[in-house]
């Protein structure tokens, strides 16, 4: 018997069909990965304080998301942030990094992505503390950090009058149902965190329904 299968025969159809179904298995499970483990400072952030020692606590499971009506997190504003250019470093993997830059950009956000190897230099870099963390690292022309999926309509508030004291915004973790992770009919409230330049967090918005995103 011939040791080697014909490429014509229907046996070795079926085992390069079999093959190439788990290459793109593969690759769809590496790429649902790297966006749910962004750094590892990141998914420890799953219980905060601030710096008044109020508990915060950033819903990233969807087992803790509310269901709730659907509602679109991507209605745009071009206007928005059209006088806004920031770079934001993430992933190259991170899917939801991109769905969150497309969101930005629909609202008029100038964006360059850049991919990088080792998140957590750049998140030190531009004193985003390790509780504060999220899978990606926006930071604007004119230094202003936005860590994770801050909603447009809060980075353009912030941007308006920025505090003194302020290094930006932050929403910790991946909250369900934020911009660029919205998924089916779930909704989990968060946080969004101010940055201050002394290291020190404070609440800066309660988000407790998709429309107050809009």
């Amino acid at each position: 018997m011939n040791a080697f299968t014909s490429e014509s025969s229907p046996t070795f159809k079926r085992q390069s069909y079999k093959l190439l179904q788990s290459a793109v298995c593969l690759a769809v499970l590496s790429t649902l990965f790297a966006c749910s483990q962004p750094d590892a400072s990141a998914s420890a952030a799953s219980s905060l304080q601030n710096d008044k020692g109020t508990a915060v606590t950033a819903n990233v499971a969807e087992s803790n998301a509310q269901t709730a009506p659907l509602i679109s997190t991507t209605a745009s504003n071009p206007d928005l942030l059209k006088n806004v250019s920031a770079t934001v470093y993430k992933d190259a993997n991170c899917g939801c990094c991109k769905d969150w830059i497309s969101h930005a950009e629909d609202n008029g956000l100038s964006a360059t992505a850049q991919d990088v190897t080792d998140l957590a230099v750049f998140k030190e870099r531009y004193g985003v503390p390790a509780e504060m963390r999220s899978c990606h690292t926006a930071v604007t022309t004119d230094g202003y950090v936005f860590e994770g999926h801050v909603p447009s309509k809060y980075v353009a508030q912030f941007l308006e009058n920025p505090p003194v004291q302020a290094l930006g915004l932050a929403v910790p973790g991946m909250p369900v149902g934020s911009p660029g992770m919205e998924y089916q009919n779930k909704f989990a409230p968060y946080q969004i965190m101010q940055l201050n330049k002394d290291g020190t967090t404070e609440v800066y918005a309660d988000i407790v329904s998709t429309e107050q995103q809009l």
